[in-house]
């Protein structure tokens, strides 16, 4: 007997945050009739959290601001903080089309972007990454969200994906299930999978990413992993699932992220003892690495200055400036008391750090002091290390088409972002360069979209006499 679908579409987007909203946009530019499906009950995912900012190499951004760049230089970047890891193939066609990206997105996907020139994250040579003015991922989520709207891409939010529906070796569309328990059947030339990592299932990371169990998780609730779960019928292969990005920095008494921007201009950072355990400009990732396995609470110290300049270029950072998140004193020993640290060690830490910063030689090797010594009034901001999201999952090939076992491509089926296999490094924190989470969410959201597209006008849609269900099989945990 013949089973009908409820709905068809060419393309079947299953996650709405920045990697599956770039990806239908994609999709529809390519001719592809296109919607997207969400658990949740509204778009964004971690991408809403994040600062928003796309690496480019070789963009017209970067050649208005005299900047020479490319992608061979920009792979040689990721290359040298990642290490080797099984996609080595995803980071030369994300560093190949990374300039392609950012201006697509502000030409077509109506997103305001701008150079970020006052800064340079960890492990870009040059200045490459493209954020919203405000710095904020929501405001990119917002950009997309609206231009989705503006094209009548329908976007159908507390509708959860529960399996993949196939026929025989093609994946031909998924069941949902709303609230109400009602399930529909969407027939899909093919489906992208862009429903984030699984930072949030414990028992996922206990198994696959174990380094990442101690951080507290800042990000995204939905990212539950079901992508792996519906990988596993057809086989399909992962990897890099030990590896994940974490964040040095966030503030303990409001969980507000500590933009690594106040380290970059100057900040340290200290253990319980008051005393610095590496050099922070490693990265906030690869530094919170060196918090778990250290004794906390840990401590950011900065000072007004630095607090001023970070604020002016990024509003969120008013977030930290709240009383009893941001401890403010005159002097270091005032400081220490009100943090209660021993105050000669952070004395000692102090006055080490201004020689440092004034030329002399840094007990950790660091060179780049930003804005100078430390100077008073004082700030500081007491932090933990947290997992913001896994940067391992399906393995795919450069057009983002998911790949079984063997090498060979199940077809019907692409896979973006946290769902896809990342490109920093095969385990734990210290392969991430500055924005790799979204260069791997909008960067194969686009590419999975435009190959999606270009192949649904090609392609008739299947009608299977028998349909099978790929079931998620992923355990949640707390």
């Amino acid at each position: 007997m013949s089973v009908e679908f409820d709905i068809e579409v060419d393309v079947l987007v299953i996650g709405a945050g920045g990697c599956g909203l770039t990806a239908a946009i994609a999709a529809q530019d390519a001719g592809a009739e296109t919607a997207v499906v969400e658990k949740l009950d509204r778009p964004g995912g971690n991408t809403s959290l994040s600062s928003g900012s796309i690496p480019g190499a070789g963009t017209r951004f970067q050649a208005a601001a005299g900047i020479r760049d490319d992608a061979t230089r920009f792979r040689a970047d990721l290359a040298r903080v990642s290490g080797p890891h099984d996609a080595p193939h995803v980071e030369a066609v994300l560093a190949e089309r990374s300039a392609e990206l950012v201006e697509w997105l502000v030409d077509s996907a109506g997103v305001t972007l701008e150079l970020v020139k006052t800064y340079r994250h960890v492990g870009h040579s040059v200045a490459r990454l493209h954020a919203p003015p405000s710095r904020d991922g929501s405001d990119l989520i917002r950009d997309l969200e609206r231009t989705v709207e503006e094209r009548g891409i329908p976007v159908a939010c507390g509708q959860p994906a529960i399996r993949l529906l196939t026929s025989g070796d093609r994946v031909i569309g998924a069941q949902t299930r709303d609230r109400r328990g009602e399930s529909t059947c969407i027939g899909a030339k093919s489906v992208i999978l862009a429903s984030n990592g699984f930072g949030a299932n414990r028992s996922l990371l206990a198994k696959l990413c174990p380094l990442a169990v101690a951080a507290q998780y800042a990000g995204a609730r939905g990212s539950e992993g079901e992508a792996l779960g519906w990988g596993q019928d057809p086989r399909a292969a992962t990897g890099n699932t030990a590896a994940f990005q974490g964040h040095a920095a966030l503030a303990t008494r409001n969980g507000a992220l500590v933009t690594w921007t106040v380290v970059e201009r100057g900040a340290v950072i200290v253990d319980r003892d008051g005393r610095r355990i590496a050099d922070e400009t490693i990265g906030y990732s690869a530094f919170a690495a060196r918090e778990l396995a250290a004794e906390g609470p840990f401590h950011m110290i900065y000072d007004t200055r630095i607090a001023g300049d970070v604020r002016t270029g990024q509003p969120t950072f008013g977030e930290v400036c709240q009383p009893g998140v941001m401890i403010v004193a005159e002097t270091v020993e005032d400081l220490a008391a009100r943090l209660e640290l021993d105050a000669s060690a952070l004395v000692e830490t102090v006055a080490g750090a201004r020689q440092a910063a004034e030329g002399g030689e840094d007990v950790f090797a660091r060179r780049d002091w930003g804005l100078g010594p430390l100077v008073p009034p004082y700030c500081a901001t007491r932090i933990e290390p947290a997992l913001f999201h896994t940067q391992g999952g399906l393995m795919i090939d450069s057009q983002a088409r998911v790949l079984r076992e063997d090498g060979s491509v199940i077809e019907g089926l692409f896979a973006g972002g946290g769902a896809a296999v990342g490109i920093s490094g095969r385990s734990g924190s210290d392969g991430y360069t500055s924005g790799n989470g979204l260069l791997s969410a909008l960067g194969l959201g686009y590419i999975a979209g435009r190959t999606a597209g270009q192949g649904a006008l090609q392609a008739p849609l299947s009608r299977p006499d028998r349909l099978s269900h790929t079931h998620t099989h992923v355990q949640h945990g707390g």
